[in-house]
C-alpha cells in the first residue's frame, strides 16, 4: 500500500508542529519546551499514559490497541513495540533565512530532529484515533542524542522494563537519499564513536636553541602521522576504522618552543574487536613516539556511543513495511556509515532496527543551511503507523 491517506490529511498539522519546534531549538537535556509541547500533544491525542522526566527530560506515550496485550494468544510474540524520535538541536547558527528559522541565536535544528519528533507525533495521533492493533505502541521522545547519550539515560531510568517494550525501532532523515525512499541494512549500520586526547609534555625554550629543548610540537606532528599507520597497517583491510586528529594546540608565539601540546580527535569503528584493537594500538603508538622524542605523552581514551547494530529479523520487518510505503524500488541497502547514533543503546537493550528516510537534495546534516523536508513527513509517519499495525496485527 502507499502512504496512509489519513497521514496525507494530517501533513499540514504535522508540518506546523515541526516548524514550531524548529523555531525553538534546545540542546542536549535542556529540551524543556519541546518536551512540554510533545507531552501536551500526546495528552490531547488521548494516549493512555503520558510519562515525563525519563532520562531527565524524555517523554513517553503509551497507546493501547483494541485488544490488550494480556488478551493475546500467549505465544510469546511481540506485545509492545517502541518507536523512538530524538528532540534536541545543535549549537549552530542557522543560515536558512526561512520564515520559521530559529529564534535562538547559536542554536538550530540542523539534523532534522524537529522532523523526527513531528512525524512520531503524527503517528501517535493516528494510532490513538484508530487503535487498529493488538497490544501497545510506546512512542519515545528522547533528549540529548547529539553527544549526551540520552538513550542510555532513558534506559537507565527504566524505559524498557517499565513499559514492557519487546522491540524498538528508530528512524533518521538523510540528505541525498531521494524523497520517498528508505535505506537500511542488517548488522552494523552506524559506527561506534570514541574520543581520544593526548597531552604531550616536552621541555620548552628558545626556538633558536632547539638542541636544549625537547620539542612537543615535533612529537605531536610525528604522532599525528604515526596514528594513521594503525588503520592502514593494523586493521584488516576488509574492516573499517577511522582515526582523525582534529585539534592541535601548541604555543602562542613564533620564537618559543612550548612546554606542552594538546591533541584531540575522534575514533570510529564498526566492530567491537576492531574498537579494542584501535584503542590498544593508539596507546602503544603514543608510547613509542614518546620514547623516540623524549617527551611524555598522556593518552585519555573515552568510549562513546557503541556500534548501531540492526537485528536481522526486525530489519526484514522494517524493509517489508518500507516497501509497502515507498515501493520495492525505493528501499535500498545502505553501506555502513561512520557517523554515530545513540539509538545503539536501545538496540543493545532490545531487538529492533534503525532506518533512514530520504530528505531529498538538501544541505547536509549539521550544516547551517540544512532544513528538514516537510514532504518527507507522509513517508516517515506512514512507516511508523504500518510498522505498529503490522507487528501488532489485530
Amino acid at each position: 500500500m502507499p502512504i496512509v491517506n489519513r497521514v496525507a490529511d494530517l501533513q499540514s498539522d504535522i508540518a506546523g508542529w515541526r516548524r514550531d519546534i524548529h523555531q525553538h531549538p534546545e540542546l542536549l537535556y535542556d529540551v524543556h519546551r519541546t518536551a512540554a509541547f510533545v507531552a501536551d500533544r500526546l495528552r490531547e491525542f488521548g494516549c493512555d499514559e503520558v510519562a515525563t522526566g525519563l532520562g531527565r527530560t524524555g517523554v513517553v506515550g503509551v497507546i493501547k490497541g483494541r485488544k490488550p496485550a494480556s488478551d493475546s494468544d500467549g505465544d510469546g510474540g511481540v506485545k509492545v513495540i517502541g518507536l523512538r524520535a530524538d528532540m534536541d538541536a545543535l549549537p549552530i547558527q542557522e543560515a536558512t533565512n526561512l520564515p520559521y528559522a530559529s529564534k535562538t541565536s547559536g542554536k538550530m535544528h540542523a539534523c532534522g530532529h524537529d522532523g523526527h519528533t513531528a512525524m512520531l507525533l503524527g503517528a501517535a495521533r493516528y494510532l490513538a484515533e484508530t487503535r487498529n492493533f493488538t497490544g501497545e505502541a510506546v512512542v519515545i521522545f528522547q533528549p540529548a542524542e547529539e553527544g549526551g547519550a540520552g538513550a542510555a539515560a532513558m534506559i537507565k531510568d527504566g524505559l524498557m522494563d517499565r513499559f514492557g517494550i519487546d522491540q524498538v525501532y528508530g528512524m533518521h532523515n538523510f540528505p541525498g537519499i531521494p524523497l520517498g525512499s528508505f535505506a537500511i541494512r542488517p548488522g552494523p549500520i552506524m559506527a561506534a564513536t570514541d574520543a581520544v586526547d593526548f597531552r604531550i609534555e616536552g621541555h620548552g625554550g628558545h626556538a633558536a636553541r632547539p638542541h636544549l629543548c625537547i620539542d612537543p610540537v615535533l612529537a605531536g606532528a610525528q604522532l599525528v602521522v604515526a596514528l594513521q599507520s594503525i588503520v592502514s597497517r593494523n586493521v584488516d583491510p576488509l574492516e573499517s576504522a577511522v582515526i582523525s586528529v582534529c585539534e592541535f594546540h601548541a604555543g602562542n608565539t613564533r620564537n618559543v618552543i612550548p612546554q606542552t601540546v594538546e591533541l584531540r580527535g575522534t575514533v570510529r569503528s564498526l566492530k567491537a574487536d576492531v574498537r579494542d584493537l584501535v584503542e590498544k594500538r593508539i596507546r602503544e603508538v603514543a608510547a613509542g613516539v614518546a620514547q623516540i622524542t623524549g617527551t611524555r605523552i598522556d593518552v585519555k581514551f573515552g568510549r562513546g556511543y557503541p556500534v548501531t547494530v540492526n537485528h536481522a529479523a526486525q530489519t526484514e520487518t522494517a524493509i517489508r513495511i518500507a516497501k509497502e510505503i515507498a515501493g520495492d524500488n525505493n528501499v535500498h541497502e545502505t553501506p555502513p556509515m561512520m557517523g554515530a547514533e545513540d539509538f545503539a543503546y536501545m538496540l543493545e537493550a532490545r531487538p529492533g532496527a534503525f532506518i533512514f528516510v530520504g530528505n531529498g537534495d538538501s544541505a547536509g546534516l549539521h550544516h547551517p543551511a540544512y532544513n528538514f523536508n516537510d514532504d518527507a513527513i507522509v513517508y516517515g509517519t506512514s512507516y511508523w503507523i504500518r510498522l505498529v499495525e503490522t507487528t501488532l496485527a489485530a
